[in-house]
Parts: structure tokens; sequence; C-alpha cells
């Protein structure tokens, strides 16, 4: 478990570049920036800093003694947690539910992506880890969940920036 909690603290130290620049751009931009941008930007902190939490979850059970299944099971449960709590909070709120839909009409292949080839793999390894179903694969199904969380940051972030480069300008 040492080499993985380095790896785990790496993975949020890059998660919380992603939440700097992201909180960064909102601040100093926010009167640039349309509803739409900064809903992209509200992502990339929002899920840089459930890539931090997620990955600081077995490292703080590890210091309580918590090991094997127990250890990746509770992490994941504590996860995929994160994850849903984020999406049903986002779209409690009417202007991101209409940026949701309003993306995913226009964009279809971007919404796919994220959600068939980032968001859906993600959260698989954490339901196997969860269930059981491999123990000496749990490690690998947790870390594989948060790099693709981070990859969900990167694309995001990269959607911002290229609808910047795409932007009219004023």
């Amino acid at each position: 478990m040492a080499q993985d909690v380095d790896l785990f603290v790496a993975i949020a130290e890059i998660a919380g570049v992603f939440v700097g620049f992201g909180a960064l751009i909102s601040v100093t931009r926010r009167t640039e920036i349309e509803a739409s941008q900064l809903g992209l930007i509200r992502a990339v902190v929002t899920i840089g800093l459930v890539v931090i939490v997620a990955a600081l979850i077995p490292v703080a059970l590890v210091r309580y003694g918590v090991t094997g299944h127990n250890l990746w099971s509770l992490s994941s449960l504590g996860f995929l947690f994160l994850i849903w709590a984020v999406i049903i909070f986002s779209l409690r709120r009417p202007e991101n539910r209409e940026l949701a839909i309003t993306r995913a009409r226009t964009s279809p292949v971007m919404a796919g992506f994220f959600w068939l080839l980032l968001e859906v793999p993600m959260q698989v390894p954490l339901i196997l880890a969860v269930l059981g179903v491999n123990p000496d694969l749990e490690p690998a199904f947790y870390l594989t969940a948060l790099v693709l969380n981070l990859f969900e940051a990167a694309f995001v972030l990269a959607q911002f920036v290229y609808s910047q480069v795409s932007a009219p300008s004023a």
C-alpha cells in the first residue's frame, strides 16, 4: 500500500492543478466568460475536487488500519457517493440542466464520449471493487477509476479551451 499512497497523493496533486487553474480562470475572467463556458470551468474544478478527495480516501482509511477488500470497498463506495452527489447536485441547478441538454443536442458525439467512454468505465471498476468480484484487482480498479476521473477533468478543460478558440471575438 505504500506505493499506492505515493501514487494517490501524486494524483491528488495533479488534480489540484486542475482545480487551481479552473478557479483562477473563473475568478479572473468571470465577466468575459459565457454561461456555458463558466459551466465548463466549474465542472473542471468540481471534477478535480472529486479526484483529490477520492485519491485521499484510501490513504486516510489505511491510517485507521483498514486493509484488503474492506479498504477498497469502502473507498469505492465513497468515490461512487462523491460522483453521484456531484451529478445530482449539479443537475438540480436549472442552468446546469439546460447546459447538459443543449450540449447533448448540439454535440452528441462529445456527450457520448464523456458518458460512454469516461463516466461509465470509471464507475464500473468501482462497482466491481464494492462487490468483491476480484479482490486481487481492487487496487487496480480504484486506480483506473481515479485516472479516468482525471481524464474527465482534462476532457472538460480541453472543451473549454477549444470553445475559447472557436468563440467569436467581441
